[in-house]
């Protein structure tokens, strides 16, 4: 399958994605400038961590009005696989693609150090490699973290098993420890811990590298279905 990796200006854990799947998981992958318009022959799209046009408005809220982005949504729409990781994530709510907000972190500081996660669905082309769960030692680094959702909407992510990856020692006061959610259709993943920072366990560990290896199978077993 094949890979791209969004670049706005600002992002910075575009080479670290790029990496993974190149180097760890051993898959084709291109870097996508902001600016491109046409997205051809591509399985899973990574709009990755950084700081996007600098974070000066909002998070991810002038990147959602990058050319790329009307294609991006086309192709989630479309089925398409779509991560967003840290200010990816920011910038998928942005985009609508995934319901919710982002809030500075409850301690109101910038946050950079591992964390526990727990794995609470694994029917998603993302999380179907881990077990129902199983808990993730996972690095964060954001200050706009604190996920929030009104009250109609998190008993809608609830109902339908939204909620992928929840904090076990919540770090910045997300609503319900919540860490990863994806969309209905189940092919939008939006998380704030950064599994391309622990994909090998040279940098500490290799937590992460499940979420890459589940997009890999799942896409082959969809290929081999039809």
């Amino acid at each position: 399958m094949k890979f791209g990796v969004v670049v706005f200006p600002g992002s910075n854990c575009d080479q670290d994605c790029f990496h993974v799947v190149d180097q760890v998981i051993k898959q084709p992958v291109e870097f996508i400038w902001h600016k491109t318009t046409k997205l051809d022959n591509f399985d899973c799209l990574i709009i990755p961590g950084g700081f996007s046009y600098g974070d000066y408005l909002r998070c991810g809220a002038i990147a959602r009005f990058s050319p790329i982005m009307e294609p991006v949504i086309r192709f989630a729409n479309n089925g398409g696989l779509v991560i967003g990781i840290c200010n990816g994530f920011q910038i998928l709510l942005e985009a609508g693609l995934l319901p919710g907000a982002m809030l500075r972190n409850k301690n109101l500081h910038f946050i950079c150090k591992f964390v526990n996660l727990r794995v609470e669905a694994t029917d998603t082309p993302f999380s179907s490699g881990y077990n129902k769960g199983q808990i993730l030692h996972i690095p964060i680094a954001h200050n706009e973290g604190n996920y929030y959702i009104d009250d109609k909407g998190l008993a809608g992510l609830k109902k339908n098993n939204q909620i992928v990856f929840r904090y076990v020692n919540n770090p910045n006061g997300a609503i319900d420890d919540i860490a990863g959610i994806v969309n209905k259709n189940r092919n939008v993943l939006g998380m704030m811990p950064h599994p391309e920072r622990c994909s090998e366990d040279a940098l500490g560990g290799s937590d992460g590298r499940m979420v890459w290896e589940s997009i890999v199978k799942w896409s082959k077993k969809k290929s081999t279905a039809r």
